[in-house]
């Protein structure tokens, strides 16, 4: 699909910022009693995030 973000489409701070999301993603994943409610806050961080790449490489 033409839409999809690869990695080469984030900036370096986007890149850092998913690292960083991510890393407390699997701190939080510990805590997490399975419901997914504990990650939801940062998952939706990590696709505005995609989101903002898409819009720059589509040009909108």
């Amino acid at each position: 699909m033409a839409d999809d973000v690869q990695f080469s489409d984030f900036t370096t701070v986007e890149k850092l910022q998913i690292a960083a999301l991510t890393a407390r993603m699997a701190k939080r994943g510990l805590a997490d009693d399975g419901s997914g409610r504990v990650l939801a806050d940062l998952k939706r961080k990590v696709v505005r995030i995609e989101n903002q790449a898409r819009r720059r490489k589509n040009g909108k």
